[in-house]
């Protein structure tokens, strides 16, 4: 398995390039490189995960079928940040079919779907506790929105969380409540 030439663009990605692979999240391709398998030459952009501490070589061929993308725009972003603000839309169905259902979302790499977990998911001080797999999955939403959120708007994945809480904390029922807000208005 030989390695050869560098190339530095294929398929509108390029080297040094923030992308996210549903899979994992948020990446950063280090090269596009050439090499031989099994007698068959192949095309691999090699994509270093930093936080994960983890490298992957995914086929050029394969990144659509694999669901690579660029980064979120300015307005997916808006637009998750505003699905996070929204009711919590949960499901009477049994833990472990939701469960299923929010895993499948997070690896979707839709930013908004993530969203969406974050949101369904989300506890404020003053509701009940999560189970445990319920705190994984919010954990594993949450730090996957933060670092696109991150990677788009040049800010630390902790800048990053601060802003997705504060969202979160304008939902319905999330943040002050009306008899608090009357006060600090009469103070």
């Amino acid at each position: 398995m030989a390695a050869s030439k560098k190339t530095v663009q294929r398929q509108g990605f390029k080297t040094n390039e923030f992308i996210v692979y549903p899979a994992h999240g948020v990446g950063q391709i280090v090269s596009i490189e050439e090499q031989e398998v099994a007698g068959h030459k192949l095309e691999l952009f090699v994509i270093n995960f930093a936080q994960d501490k983890l490298t992957l070589r995914v086929p050029v061929a394969k990144i659509e079928s694999a669901g690579m993308r660029k980064l979120a725009t300015d307005q997916r972003i808006e637009k998750s940040l505003r699905t996070v603000q929204g009711r919590a839309r949960i499901k009477r169905t049994m833990w472990s079919r939701r469960a299923q259902e929010y895993e499948a979302k997070i690896n979707s790499g839709d930013l908004v779907s993530i969203a969406e977990v974050v949101r369904d998911l989300y506890r404020s001080d003053q509701q009940p506790e999560q189970s445990y797999s319920e705190r994984q999955l919010y954990e594993a939403a949450l730090d996957r929105m933060a670092r696109e959120i991150s990677s788009v708007n040049k800010i630390s994945t902790t800048e990053a969380v601060v802003l997705i809480e504060k969202n979160l904390a304008k939902g319905p029922r999330r943040g002050v409540k009306p008899e608090d807000a009357e006060q600090e208005e009469a103070a």
